[in-house]
């Protein structure tokens, strides 16, 4: 093992090492030639080469040589790109092969909360996480959950304090204190939420936001409480009060959520400086046909934003913030994140560099990198159901809430109660169940606007606690639905009452271990599914369901209690 001296020794070669390269003493390990590359210092492009040595830039301009050349034949360069809020957890596959499908689209870095995994294995749950996204390919970083459960009226397998997480603040990959979904608990001061705050703050660390809607007094008692950014900003006024008063937006552009067009203004020499490119949810089918944040600046491009603008967005504004000082730059000293593009406009990508070396390039397979992930936290990952099938009876109900969904949104109306289940009025039982600590606790309730004819859909992918959450036309086919969940230790399935399809997710109940193309291909089949059985073509029948149970999107949502009001943050029976 490397003594300390020897390690000293070594990173003090490897600066002199550098220096000499920089000064064109000594050969890069790579040079790109005659490339055309982004100077977010100047807002210009600049020529000339660029060298490399031990995977960080050595000298930009001029000429240098290289043990290994590429010649970038004019093309245009620019860093990797960075997305500044993602649950990784939510493209259900694992984080290695969303890093292979990522890495082809320019990605080389995500800021990452992993509280979907958090609620359900606590933790043990941010522990998991961080092994399996050391050494994938793509930098991980991290933000600690803040909200787990995100509100004390949810179930998850345990909640989360401050002392739960502070130990992990000492990890070279965690930047801060993940979205403050709990807006209400900051306003009000509560202690464990404030808690939070000041441990994040006391390590110095970034305190992301989560305030969909917030504004006037109750957004400034929030941003005074030490909360930095937003990426909850569907409107263009909210997003321009929130900059105004001090905080960085995240565009999120992503599966669930998606506000570019709205906030496209944002990008405007006034307001890019303090804005980055967020998905926040990336779902398996998004991610390989529409791409990640590649997409994000391709849209952007083409609706004519200033090229030097947007990219700067998408690269050097997220490491400016989370205070990653030697990334989303080409100069010397920063990590070799590169992409050479094709073309400009089109962001057509030739090449991807990640720490000086070729990643990816256009026309070849990449394969993913395994992490190596501590035996007991896998067997604890492939044990999370811990709940008893259910049986109809358990189902019975009679006038509850009912819940109006919204086409192509996740925030829900509220329509007052329903008496039963009406197929002809679109009416569904809707259930949630328990699934950490065999309880036996179940939610009821009802939807209106699924669609759903016959049979029954259940996913034990429920944000955010992620019990297990079901709808269908009867209590027999719910029951069903949720014991096939049961007896494949998670994931998405349908039935009608005679034949039952579905996409197993054995970690955690929502990640799958199978490629992404082949999660893919399941996950489709099993929507076809759905959609034969009647669910509204306006909706994700999956998605939607299970945003239905994170009581911090408005107006109402169910969680194992009931239908929660989360305007008047109390349920509603």
């Amino acid at each position: 093992m490397e003594t300390l001296q020897e390690r000293i020794e070594r990173k003090i070669e490897k600066k002199r090492t550098l220096i000499r390269v920089a000064r064109g003493l000594e050969k890069a390990d790579l040079a790109i030639k005659n490339a055309k590359y982004l100077n977010v210092f100047s807002d210009s492009w600049e020529t000339g080469d660029i060298a490399v040595s031990g995977g960080l830039i050595a000298g930009i301009g001029g000429e240098y040589h290289g043990k290994t050349e590429i010649d970038a034949g004019g093309r245009h360069v620019i860093p990797g790109l960075i997305d500044a809020h993602i649950h990784l957890e939510s493209a259900i596959v694992e984080p290695c092969e969303f890093a292979r499908i990522a890495l082809t689209h320019g990605t080389t870095t995500v800021v990452a909360d992993p509280h979907e995994i958090a609620n359900v294995m606590g933790t043990d749950g941010i522990r998991y996480m961080m092994q399996a996204t050391d050494d994938i390919g793509m930098d991980v970083m991290l933000m600690l959950p803040s909200c787990v459960p995100a509100t004390p009226m949810d179930e998850s397998a345990m909640p989360l304090y401050y002392r739960d997480i502070d130990e992990f603040y000492s990890h070279p990959r965690v930047l801060g204190l993940a979205e403050m979904m709990n807006y209400v608990g900051v306003l009000a001061g509560d202690e464990t939420v404030l808690d939070k705050i000041l441990a994040a703050q006391s390590h110095h660390k970034k305190i992301d936001g989560h305030a969909p809607g917030l504004s006037g007094r109750d957004l400034d008692g929030y941003i005074a409480a030490g909360v930095y950014s937003d990426h909850e900003c569907d409107t263009l006024e909210n997003a321009m009060e929130k900059l105004k008063k001090g905080q960085f937006v995240m565009i999120r552009e992503g599966t669930a959520a998606q506000n570019l067009k709205a906030l496209m203004p944002l990008i405007s020499p006034s307001t890019y400086s303090r804005c980055m490119f967020a998905t926040d949810d990336k779902h398996p089918s998004d991610l390989l046909e529409r791409g990640h944040i590649d997409y994000v600046v391709r849209e952007c491009l083409h609706a004519g934003l200033d090229p030097i603008m947007t990219l700067k967005v998408a690269t050097h504004n997220a490491a400016r913030y989370f205070l990653m000082n030697n990334k989303g730059a080409i100069a010397g000293g920063y990590v070799a994140d590169l992409i050479i593009l094709d073309d400009l406009r089109s962001f057509a990508i030739n090449r991807v560099i990640k720490r000086g070396r070729t990643a990816f390039e256009a026309g070849k397979p990449i394969s993913k990198r395994e992490p190596k992930i501590d035996a007991e936290l896998a067997k604890k990952a492939y044990s999370s159901m811990n709940c008893r099938p259910v049986t109809a009876e358990n189902l019975v109900c009679g006038r509850k809430a009912l819940i109006g969904l919204i086409p192509h949104e996740i925030v829900t109306d509220d329509l007052g109660f329903a008496d039963a289940p009406s197929a002809k009025d679109d009416i569904l039982k809707v259930a949630v169940v328990e699934r950490h600590h065999n309880s036996g606790h179940i939610g009821l309730g009802y939807i209106k606007g699924y669609g759903l004819k016959k049979g029954a859909v259940a996913t034990s992918v429920a944000h955010d606690s992620h019990n297990i959450i079901a709808v269908g036309a009867t209590d027999e086919d719910i029951a069903a639905a949720i014991n096939a969940v049961i007896a494949a230790k998670g994931g998405i399935f349908v039935t009608d009452g005679k034949r039952t399809r579905g996409l197993a997710l054995p970690v955690a109940g929502l990640i799958s271990d199978k490629s992404t193309e082949e999660t893919n291909a399941e996950l489709e089949a099993v929507k076809d599914f759905a959609y034969s059985l009647g669910v509204s073509r306006d909706i994700d029948p999956f998605m939607t369901l299970s945003f239905l149970s994170l009581p911090v999107i408005p107006k109402v949502k169910i969680t194992t209690r009931g239908v929660f009001d989360v305007v008047k943050w109390q349920y509603k029976e």
